[in-house]
């Protein structure tokens, strides 16, 4: 069970990657983060919402598949 839940959301992830990364290419608004010291490239808004959504997804998922008690 919890073998299959891990492989579950992170499968569900990985498709909506796929998915945010071709929905993404036409966006014209595009932000840059300050991360550090550094700054990142100019990426498109709508892409860093949906790449923090996905990493709560993934997260999320993992987290509630190694909490489940295995069974006896």
């Amino acid at each position: 069970m919890q073998t299959r839940m891990l492989v579950g959301s992170l499968s569900i992830g990985t498709i909506l990657t796929l998915i945010l990364c071709l929905g993404a290419q036409n966006l014209s608004d595009r932000k840059r983060l300050n991360i550090g010291t550094g700054e990142t490239v100019a990426l498109p808004t709508g892409f860093i919402v949906g790449v923090s959504l996905i990493v709560g997804v993934i997260s999320g998922g993992s987290s509630a598949a190694l909490l489940i008690p295995k069974p006896k």
